[in-house]
């Protein structure tokens, strides 16, 4: 045990003398996780919109007095729609709108009035957030009365804020990456300084100098993750936690140690530091990918929803909303829990296999 912890420590040391590993750790598990959650907007904010208003009249007025910000900028007005169509194309406004010289008249008349819409649907999430709130806009207008009155809760997030979810989002991807190329470095680094050799020739059970190895970068990973938690999810996001945050830790620790597994494996097939880098975006995207960080499942071709079983970020993912926003109890979270032990025993043992042949 003594052999183990003084491994352990040694691996300390050297990440903490390494300035450029412990920038790079403290810059993506604070100010990437904040940029991604503040810096990345699916709501429509600030859209640009351009008007070609041939009617003249009050009502076109009225509607376009409610586009007013965050949502959209002070409407720009167009001679013609060849001009407003090359202000989309030119992608100085997100949206255009036309009213023909009939409309206020058609208006009045109950005539179905029409209000042509053009969009640079090339911002896909905005533009459709966009043309959302224009038509509920527009509705107001039409006096319609519906036989069915739609009363809408929000759960979990009843602000509907999604830098909550990016925030959260963005951290657990930065735990699989990072894990990863760490847990790989850590060994590769023996091969690119020829101290491999050096490490092979020491009457150190290799089975303790893999373990020590890992564990070191596991508690930097932990270390990480309760910075980042306090610091930018708790303290700058302002992101609730309606359940125990200790199941969250205990969960990301087992996810940790998975994801180190695969950093074994890595470290065994590569040569040096850019095969590490190269081999990891290779391995860990399709896993993130397959996790529902970036699409929901239910929205994936069935066939990739059956794939995605086996990616443990699935179930970390899963538990940790759970726990965040859902306040989820513990005896609720056993699937994840079982989700990510399960693949976290194979892909660590199969890591350790891999690596411990090179001894």
């Amino acid at each position: 045990m003594k052999i183990f912890f003084t491994i352990v420590l040694k691996e300390l040391l050297s990440f903490f003398r390494s300035f450029g590993l412990v920038f790079i750790v403290i810059y993506f598990f604070t100010a990437e996780v904040y940029v991604a959650a503040t810096g990345m907007e699916i709501e429509a904010r600030n859209v640009a919109i351009g008007v070609v208003d041939k009617s003249a009249g009050g009502i076109s007025k009225k509607v376009l007095s409610s586009l007013h910000s965050p949502e959209f900028q002070t409407s720009k007005y167009y001679k013609s729609q060849k001009e407003l169509s090359d202000a989309i194309y030119n992608k100085d406004i997100m949206v255009g709108m036309i009213f023909d010289e009939d409309f206020e008249k058609n208006y009045y008349k109950k005539q179905n009035p029409t209000i042509n819409i053009l969009i640079d649907s090339t911002t896909a999430s905005q533009s459709l957030m966009a043309i959302g709130y224009i038509q509920n806009i527009v509705m107001k207008f039409n006096n319609l009365k519906l036989p069915v009155e739609l009363k809408m809760h929000k759960l979990f997030n009843q602000n509907a804020d999604t830098k909550l979810f990016m925030g959260v989002s963005e951290l657990l991807s930065v735990i699989t990456l990072l894990t990863t190329i760490l847990t790989a470095i850590a060994f590769v680094k023996e091969k690119e300084s020829g101290t491999w050799d050096i490490m092979l020739l020491m009457p150190v059970n290799p089975k303790i100098i893999i373990l020590a190895k890992s564990l070191s970068q596991i508690i930097i990973m932990m270390v990480g993750v309760s910075i980042s938690v306090g610091l930018i999810l708790f303290h700058s996001l302002d992101v609730p936690i309606n359940g125990n945050l200790l199941n969250f830790f205990i969960l990301t620790f087992f996810y940790v140690a998975t994801t180190a597994g695969i950093g074994l494996f890595i470290a065994a097939i590569s040569k040096n530091i850019m095969q590490v880098s190269q081999f990891s975006i290779i391995i860990m995207m399709p896993i993130i990918f397959l996790s529902g960080a970036w699409t929901p499942i239910y929205a994936m071709h069935p066939f990739l929803q059956y794939l995605s079983i086996f990616s443990p970020l699935r179930y970390y993912i899963e538990g940790s909303e759970s726990v965040f926003f859902r306040g989820t109890e513990f005896i609720d979270l056993l699937p994840y829990f079982s989700g990510v032990l399960i693949l976290g025993i194979i892909l660590y043992w199969y890591g350790f296999r891999k690596i411990g042949k090179l001894f």
